[in-house]
C-alpha cells in the first residue's frame, strides 16, 4: 500500500471468525513480533516467506498454492524431470484435502504417508535443468511443512483465506492510489479489522463499527 511517498505494507492476521490488519512500513518479523507478543500459536499457515516462519510452536503448513505457481515456473523455464511430478503431487494433496469430511482420521493417515513415499521418490530424482535443482532445494528446506494439512482437520492446504481477506484492500489501493498520511493508513487497518470480523461473525458492517466505538466486543455466532 501507498503511504505519503513510501511503499508500505498491509498484514492480516486471522484464525476462525476474527480478524486484525496492520499496515507496517516493514515486510519483516518484527511486524509478526510486535502482534504476537510473547504468545505464540499451535499451528500457522502462511506461504514461504521468511518473516512468517518459525512462529508455530508445533507445525506451520505452508502454502501449496504458492508452491504449485513456483513449480510451474519451473516447468515453463524446461524442467521436465521433477517440477511435473511434483505438481501432480501437490494437487492430489489439495483433492484429499478437499475431501476430508468424508475420510476417517486413519484413512487420512494412510494417505499421508502415501504423499510421503510418492515424494521420496520424486526427491530422488536428478534434474538436468537449472530451475529444476532450484526447486528441490526449496522443497528439501519445506517439505516437513507440506501435508500437514492432510491429517489436522483444522489446517487448510493455502493461505486463501489471507488472500481473500486482503482482496478488497487490493481494490481500494486501485481506486484512492492509497494514503496521504500515516494515521489514514493505520484507521483503514482498523476499520478492516471490524468490517472483517464482522463479516465472519454473520454481523452488519455499521452494527459492528457502533458496538466497536462503544468499546463493546462484536458477538461471535453461537
Amino acid at each position: 500500500m501507498r503511504v505519503g511517498k513510501g511503499n508500505w505494507w498491509l498484514w492480516v492476521f486471522h484464525h476462525a471468525d476474527s480478524a486484525v490488519f496492520i499496515a507496517a512500513k516493514h515486510r519483516s518479523k518484527a511486524v509478526v513480533h510486535a502482534f504476537l507478543g510473547d504468545w505464540r500459536p499451535d499451528y500457522w499457515i502462511s506461504d514461504r516467506y521468511g518473516g512468517q516462519m518459525g512462529w508455530a510452536t508445533r507445525e506451520h503448513q505452508v502454502c501449496l498454492a504458492h508452491l504449485i505457481r513456483d513449480v510451474q515456473y519451473a516447468i515453463d523455464s524446461g524442467d521436465a524431470v521433477f517440477a511435473p511430478g511434483l505438481k501432480g503431487l501437490l494437487k492430489r494433496a489439495c483433492a484429499i484435502g478437499r475431501r476430508r469430511d468424508a475420510l476417517t482420521d486413519g484413512t487420512l493417515k494412510i494417505y499421508e504417508a502415501d504423499l510421503n513415499r510418492r515424494l521420496d521418490r520424486l526427491m530422488s530424482l536428478i534434474p538436468a535443468d537449472q530451475a529444476g535443482v532450484k526447486l528441490q532445494t526449496i522443497i528439501k528446506k519445506v517439505r516437513r511443512h507440506l501435508f500437514v494439512f492432510v491429517t489436522n482437520r483444522d489446517l487448510t492446504a493455502t493461505n486463501n483465506g489471507s488472500e481473500r481477506a486482503l482482496r478488497p484492500c487490493a481494490v481500494y489501493r486501485k481506486i484512492t492510489n492509497g494514503f496521504r498520511s500515516e494515521w489514514g493508513a493505520a484507521l483503514y487497518a482498523d476499520i478492516r479489522s471490524v468490517v472483517e470480523t464482522a463479516r465472519r461473525r454473520s454481523v452488519r458492517a455499521i452494527d459492528a463499527i457502533r458496538l466497536t466505538l462503544q468499546g463493546l466486543p462484536i458477538p461471535s455466532v453461537a
